[in-house]
C-alpha cells in the first residue's frame, strides 16, 4: 500500500541522511529520518478526533433508551434496528476510509473527517425535539453516526506511517484504546447533560417525561464546539509523510491469505466488542429491566446505568496491553484473549433465561470478562498486522480489518432483534472457538507460520 516516492528518497534513507524539513525522506525505521516529536503530535491530535468520532457513533446507543420517555413510540425491534444502523453505516465507511490516507494525506484527512461529524450531531440534535420526526429519518440520522466509526480506518493507517514496528503496537494501541473511550465518554456524558439546559441554548426548551423535563437534544450538542476545535488542530498541526499510493496499488492486500484470517479474528475480538457494547444497555432492559418480566421489581436493573462500562473496560485494557505486545509480541495475547472471550460468552448465555432478579450479577460479571479479553485481542491484532504483513500492505490490511469488525453493532443488533439471545449467544461462542484455533495454528503456536 505504501510507496516512497522515488529510488533517490530511498538511497537516501539508507545511508542514514538526516530528516528534511519538508519530510520528503521521512522513514520511521530509520532514527535518522525520523521525528518523534512529530509522530507523537500526530498520534495525540488525530487521536483526539477519534474520540469525538466514537463519541459520534455511540450517539444513538445513548439516545435509543430515553426516545420513548420523550413521546417517540418505538418497539423493541426498532429500537434494535436504530442502535445497528451505526454500526452498518461504519462498516461501509470503513472501506471507503481505508483507501484515503495515502491518497489526500493525514491533514486533509482528519481535518475533512472532523467537519462531518457535525452532520449527525446537529441532526439528532434536532430531530429528538420532535417526538413526529418520521423513523425513516432517525435511521437516516443513526446511519449519519456511522462516520464516526467509518474514520478509524483512515486515522488507524494514517498514524502507522509515523512510527517504526519497534513501536507500533505501544503507539496503535494507545491511539486505538483511547480513542474508543470515546464510546464510555458519550454513555456518561449523555445521561448528565440531559439534566440542564446548556450555556446560550436557552431557546431550545426541554422535553416532558414523567419523571421530568430532560434536555435530550444536548446528547449531540455538547460535542460540537469540540468537534470544530478538532478541526482546527488538524489543519494547523498535522503534516503529510511522502506515502502515495492509488487505489489500484492498494487492492492486493485481498491476494494475501492473512488478510482474511487477521479479517476473521478482528471481527472475533472488536467485532464482538463493538456490537455487544452497542447493545449492552437495551440488552439488560430486555432481559432484567424495564422492558424485562422484572419491570415491577422494587430494584429494577436500568440498563444505562451500565453502558459506559464496556467500552471502558475494554478501551482500557487496550491502552495497557500495547506495550506487553510490543514486549511479548502480539499473536500469544490474542490467542489469551481468544480463549477468555469464548469462556466468557458461554457463561453469560447461561444467565440469559433469568428465573430470579439476581441472576443479572453473573450475566454482568461474564460479559464484563468478555469485554476484558476482548480489549487484550484488540491490542494483540493491531500488534499482528505491522509485523506479519509486507510493509506496503500493512496499513491497508489495518484498514479492512477495521472496517469489517465494524460491523459488530450492525450484526448484533439484527441478531438481537430476530434471533433467541441465547442461541444468538451460543453461536457466537462457536465463531470465537474456530477464531481461537485460527490464531494457535497459524500465529500462536511454536513454529507458527506467521509468528507475530
Amino acid at each position: 500500500m505504501v510507496e516512497h516516492t522515488t529510488r533517490m528518497s530511498r538511497t537516501k534513507m539508507a545511508v542514514g541522511a538526516e530528516l528534511k524539513a519538508d519530510l520528503s525522506n521521512w522513514n520511521p525505521n530509520d532514527p535518522q529520518t525520523w521525528d518523534s516529536k512529530r509522530a507523537w503530535l500526530t498520534l495525540w491530535v488525530t487521536t483526539y478526533s477519534m474520540i469525538l468520532g466514537f463519541c459520534t457513533w455511540y450517539i444513538v446507543s445513548t439516545v435509543a433508551p430515553h426516545l420513548n420517555k420523550v413521546g417517540f413510540d418505538l418497539t423493541k425491534e426498532q429500537l434494535y434496528w436504530l442502535t445497528s444502523m451505526p454500526g452498518l453505516a461504519a462498516g461501509v465507511f470503513r472501506l471507503i476510509w481505508m483507501f484515503l490516507p495515502p491518497v489526500i494525506g493525514t491533514r486533509k484527512l482528519v481535518t475533512f473527517s472532523s467537519l462531518l461529524l457535525l452532520i449527525p450531531m446537529l441532526g439528532w440534535t434536532l430531530a429528538v425535539r420532535d417526538a413526529t420526526t418520521p423513523y425513516s429519518v432517525l435511521l437516516l440520522l443513526s446511519l449519519a453516526c456511522g462516520i464516526g466509526g467509518g474514520i478509524f480506518s483512515g486515522y488507524m493507517p494514517s498514524t502507522g506511517y509515523f512510527f517504526p514496528k519497534s513501536k507500533s503496537g505501544t503507539a496503535l494501541g494507545t491511539q486505538a484504546g483511547v480513542g474508543n473511550f470515546g464510546m464510555s465518554i458519550i454513555q456518561i456524558l449523555g445521561p448528565w447533560v440531559m439534566g440542564f439546559g446548556l450555556l446560550g441554548t436557552a431557546a431550545l426548551t426541554p422535553q416532558m417525561t414523567v419523571e421530568g423535563p430532560v434536555f435530550l437534544h444536548n446528547i449531540g450538542l455538547v460535542l460540537v464546539p469540540w468537534v470544530v476545535l478538532a478541526a482546527v488542530l488538524a489543519w494547523f498541526l498535522l503534516r503529510d509523510v511522502p506515502i502515495k499510493a492509488n487505489f489500484r496499488q492498494q487492492i492486493d492486500i485481498f491476494g494475501n491469505r492473512n488478510t482474511w484470517f487477521l479479517m476473521l479474528i478482528y471481527l472475533m475480538t472488536f467485532g464482538a466488542f463493538s456490537g455487544f457494547a452497542a447493545q449492552f444497555a437495551l440488552l439488560i432492559n430486555n432481559t432484567y429491566g424495564i422492558s424485562s418480566p422484572f419491570a415491577h421489581e422494587p430494584n429494577v436493573v436500568r440498563g444505562a446505568t451500565y453502558a459506559f462500562l464496556p467500552p471502558l473496560i475494554a478501551s482500557a485494557v487496550r491502552v495497557i496491553w500495547g506495550p506487553l505486545c510490543d514486549k511479548f509480541g502480539g499473536a500469544i495475547w490474542t490467542f489469551v484473549s481468544g480463549v477468555g472471550m469464548t469462556i466468557s460468552i458461554f457463561v453469560a448465555a447461561s444467565f440469559l433465561n433469568p428465573t430470579e432478579m439476581g441472576d443479572y450479577k453473573g450475566f454482568l460479571a461474564a460479559m464484563f470478562a468478555m469485554f476484558f479479553f476482548a480489549g487484550i485481542g484488540n491490542a494483540g491484532t493491531f500488534k499482528q498486522m505491522p509485523m506479519i504483513m509486507p510493509p506496503r500492505q500493512a496499513g491497508g490490511v489495518i484498514g479492512f480489518t477495521a472496517a469489517i469488525a465494524a460491523f459488530g453493532p450492525f450484526i448484533v443488533g439484527v441478531a438481537l432483534a430476530n434471533l433467541d439471545d441465547r442461541a444468538f449467544f451460543i453461536g457466537c461462542g462457536v465463531f470465537f472457538v474456530f477464531c481461537t484455533a485460527l490464531i494457535w495454528v497459524m500465529y500462536a503456536r511454536p513454529k507458527a507460520p506467521y509468528p507475530g
